[in-house]
């Protein structure tokens, strides 16, 4: 017999106003999916200067009141609760997404009880990082709440796994996605004529692209680029998202560039160098400068070697912290030791990550209209 459906509603909550003015991740990521065949029907979130087109919004409010029940009654997050109750109809069903907000599950799943519709809701929650962040005295607040969690990676489900006694009943592995027709490999000819107009002509191009933080690493590559830089090797390279005011030989200081002009900058380069050293979630740049053409040699950290398919789509440092070891693979690389394979063009595109989150919705629904949760 044929199931039928009852379509329930999807309401994502938000931290920051949809669209996003500012770069990041997933604002990024959700702006294209919601402009395309998208499954939300609802947006919580503070009012942002424009509006996507066909999406039903409930503004948040931070108004005094607000400010005063969380600093004198600890009531957190009061605000949203006030803008989902605009939206929630005790006769149906809801799938609620909420990205990296750790702070606010609790609070809400009490708010679900107080109006009788707990049962009702399913909460899915989006985590960009790879080890679970959680403390271990806070585990029944959070993980025995959420009923799906959605990682970046296979591996950090493994993390996961291997770290938290209780889980969501509810694992899906989506990884990041990128403009794949933006961020795209460009003929030889046109690279050594990209070169040419970029003062580049006849350089190997290394390229480093994050912000300065040391977490990222930069000043392991710049004690590396101390080590084995020579005139006559005929190398550079360039550093984007930071500036410097010493001058570095062979190194190229860009400051912070534009999102829309970063992929010439990749495509000019031959070698992207990912140094990061703590567990990255997952690294978008990474895959920007893989699609764009470059090898990559990256810290085997976090997602990083998912992401780089365990080595066969570039070189992994298994001791980033050690400069020798970026020395070599740098001095490698120019020697022309390394395999390159060829991947498909969608892989980690944007279109993929949509179809993905389209189909975790739809196992969602699937699962909560027919009351699995319950047995």
């Amino acid at each position: 017999m044929e199931n039928v459906f009852v379509d329930c509603k999807v309401i994502l909550i938000s931290q920051v106003p949809l669209p996003f003015s500012k770069i990041g991740s997933w604002p990024t990521l959700y702006a294209n999916y919601l402009r395309s065949n998208h499954k939300i029907d609802y947006i919580v979130c503070s009012k942002p200067d424009n509006l996507y087109n066909g999406i039903n919004y409930s503004f948040v409010n931070f108004t005094l009141w607000n400010k005063l029940q969380h600093k004198i009654f600890k009531r957190k997050n009061t605000e949203y609760f006030q803008a989902l109750s605009k939206l929630i109809m005790p006769s149906e069903k809801y799938i609620i997404q909420i990205v990296d907000n750790y702070g606010i599950v609790k609070p809400l799943k009490k708010y679900l009880i107080s109006k009788g519709i707990d049962k009702q809701c399913y909460i899915q929650f989006f985590y960009h990082g790879y080890f679970p962040h959680i403390k271990q005295d806070s585990v029944k607040d959070f993980y025995e709440i959420v009923n799906e969690l959605i990682v970046l990676t296979n591996d950090s489900y493994m993390e996961h796994k291997k770290q938290i006694t209780v889980l969501p009943s509810y694992f899906s592995v989506l990884h990041n996605g990128i403009d794949t027709k933006k961020f795209a490999k460009i003929s030889f000819d046109q690279k050594i004529t990209l070169k040419r107009q970029m003062g580049f002509d006849g350089k190997k191009v290394f390229i480093w692209c994050s912000q300065d933080r040391p977490k990222k690493g930069l000043h392991l590559i710049l004690d590396v680029w101390n080590r084995l830089y020579t005139p006559q090797k005929n190398i550079v390279l360039l550093v984007i998202g930071c500036n410097s005011e010493i001058k570095i030989d062979g190194v190229v200081f860009l400051g912070k560039i534009k999102n829309d002009e970063l992929p010439k900058y990749y495509q000019v380069s031959d070698c992207y160098l990912f140094p990061t050293l703590w567990q990255e979630g997952f690294g978008l740049s990474l895959i920007e400068a893989l699609h764009c053409g470059n090898y990559c040699i990256a810290s085997a950290l976090g997602g990083v070697p998912e992401v780089l398919q365990y080595g066969k789509l570039g070189k992994l440092i298994q001791r980033p912290h050690f400069v020798s070891e970026w020395e070599v693979a740098i001095n490698d690389f120019l020697e022309g030791e390394f395999e390159t394979y060829e991947f498909s063009s969608d892989l980690y595109s944007m279109e993929k990550w949509n179809t993905q989150m389209n189909i975790i919705i739809k196992n969602a629904k699937f699962r909560i209209e027919n009351n699995l949760l319950e047995l």
